[in-house]
């Protein structure tokens, strides 16, 4: 397996990519570039300020912004101190900042004041009662998040509690010798807790993984060998670096080798054209439901894309510049991929509808998860794993109850694996939703939220496919005697209750006697998923 020949933990990597890469761009996003020394030099200057202002190894530090540099200078600022960083996705409306807030124990929460029409500061005072009421900036106490103490605030805000950040620092950063800095990175260790990063639960809430500097460290190099990132390259992303995929095969892949990173603080077709073109993008990442949208985009034919070598997007390049091998599997429990070789490599075709085998250093095992016993090669059972990559556990949770005796995590996804160990992915274990703009969605979390809207007496979430044969989210509710609701009504109702991606795409207001339920009464989902498909394809002919 690829390893990197440093330390693997933050500090180092920061200071030698720094030493070995200067002035070279290390990210680009709304057109505002950071080179390797700016990024050395920026972030040590707010981990100074972060030490100054209480903040030391283990504790937990919100990350609450879009893709940019101000996001790459706290990421890098709150880990080379030891600390842990959380990083928030900024779809969250009030309820679910607030559950994450709390369940993180954040200590400080690092953010913009607002972005686009998000106004952070007014959402963190809906989460958090009598929060408003706070006088005391770096003196936060409020019942809603015991442990928290700090928001610091990049742009303007006349909010009493906010802690200012003008030119990467707090006021603070004056009170402290910077030279403490070094003394405080080396007693940062590989071993040390790096980030705990949020992903969608099966039962409704979110998954809390917790994963360590070496660990990351290592399989963002390693998953670089198999994508082929080098020094000359320069790779445009747009998915959000609070997601493992931004964060590890953006951010965290560029920085070994020297590349740069262009990225957008959401995602424009548009405007990602015209970054892609602007800086002669060679390796492009996104969902390949993104692809799709470029290639539509009016302007597509007008930008030369010429520079593309690489990208899992593939319908924005030419069917000869496009994978033709394994595809790949990944989870934020894995820190990214787990499964997949390189796209690039031409397989046989009863490989080439795989996700690969095992990265180096991980083992799978194909299981009855009923019985935990292996199956045969070809037959399909849940996907388990283990290995280096593998977080060291879920926050707030015994690690009796994440793993198996043996060390093998249970993924929840399902597949075969065949007698040279490729494995094909055949879909949940339960019914989380994939969908294919790469999001996780609990279906429960977003019943529930359909429930509680007025005139609402049933709710029922799946997964289906739209006319372009996308997954998307969709619903069929059951109204109570004498209201008069419509799919459209209810989305804008779920506006301010849920994250804008776990808003269903087609909400389907029914009569019950048209729902497919078995003779219990349990909703059959597969052939919901179905009509609901059907009725998608009519309504748009």
């Amino acid at each position: 397996m690829a390893f990197p020949a440093i330390t693997p933990e933050i500090p180092t990597l920061i200071r030698s990519s720094a030493a070995r890469f200067g002035s070279h761009p290390f990210l680009i996003a709304d057109d505002h570039m950071l080179s390797y020394a700016e990024l050395d030099r920026r972030s040590a200057r707010l981990a100074v300020s972060l030490l100054a202002e209480g903040i030391g190894k283990g504790d937990h530090v919100g990350i609450l912004m879009p893709n940019s540099v101000d996001w790459a200078i706290a990421w890098f600022a709150v880990t080379r101190i030891g600390a842990v960083a959380v990083p928030i996705n900024t779809f969250y409306q009030a309820k679910e900042l607030a559950w994450v807030i709390r369940h993180a124990d954040l200590r400080a929460v690092l953010t913009w004041s607002r972005f686009a029409n998000h106004d952070f500061l007014a959402r963190l005072e809906a989460a958090l009662p009598g929060l408003d009421g706070q006088r005391r900036a770096g003196r936060i106490v409020v019942k809603g998040a015991p442990y928290l103490r700090m928001v610091a605030v990049w742009g303007q805000s006349s909010y009493a509690w906010a802690t200012p950040v003008l030119g990467d620092a707090t006021s603070a950063a004056l009170k402290i010798d910077s030279d403490i800095l070094h003394e405080v990175e080396s007693c940062v260790t590989p071993a040390d807790e790096i980030a705990i990063i949020y992903t969608s639960g099966s039962s409704g809430e979110p998954k809390a993984p917790v994963h360590t500097h070496g660990a990351l460290v290592r399989h963002s190099y390693n998953l670089t060998s198999v994508y082929v990132v080098t020094r000359e390259d320069v790779l445009f992303t747009s998915m959000p670096f609070f997601w493992i995929g931004g964060l590890i095969t953006g951010l965290h892949a560029v920085i070994h080798h020297g590349a740069t990173l262009v990225t957008q603080s959401a995602f424009d077709a548009g405007e990602a054209l015209r970054l892609i073109e602007r800086y002669r993008a060679t390796i492009t990442l996104g969902w390949p439901q993104q692809g799709k949208t470029l290639a539509d985009h009016p302007a597509f034919g007008a930008h030369d894309l010429s520079s593309v070598r690489r990208t899992s997007m593939p319908a924005m390049v030419p069917p000869e510049r496009r994978p033709v091998g394994a595809d790949s599997l990944g989870m934020t429990e894995l820190c990214g991929n787990h499964l997949g070789v390189d796209p690039y490599v031409a397989q046989p075709d009863n490989r080439r509808n795989t996700v690969g085998p095992s990265i180096d250093g991980l083992t799978h095992r194909i299981v009855d998860p009923e019985t935990g016993d292996a199956v045969h090669p070809g037959q399909i059972g849940e996907i388990w794993v283990r290995g280096y990559s593998l977080m060291q556990r879920l926050y707030k949770r015994e690690r009796e109850d994440t793993f198996t005796p043996d060390g093998f995590y249970r993924t929840g996804d399902c597949g075969s694996m065949d007698a040279d160990g490729w494995v094909t992915f055949t879909g949940r274990l339960g019914d989380l939703i994939k969908t294919s703009s790469g999001t996780n969605v609990t279906p429960s979390e977003v019943e529930s939220a359909l429930r509680s809207c007025d005139g609402v007496l049933e709710a029922y979430v799946v997964g289906t496919e739209n006319t372009r044969g996308a997954t998307i989210v969709a619903a069929a509710v059951v109204t109570k005697s004498g209201s008069n609701l419509d799919g459209e009504s209810l989305r804008e109702t779920l506006r301010d209750r849920l994250s804008a991606y776990k808003i269903p795409k087609y909400i389907w207001v029914a009569d019950k006697g048209e729902l497919p339920f078995t003779g219990t009464g349990k909703i059959i989902k597969d052939s919901l998923a179905n009509q609901l498909s059907c009725r998608i394809r009519q309504l748009h002919g």
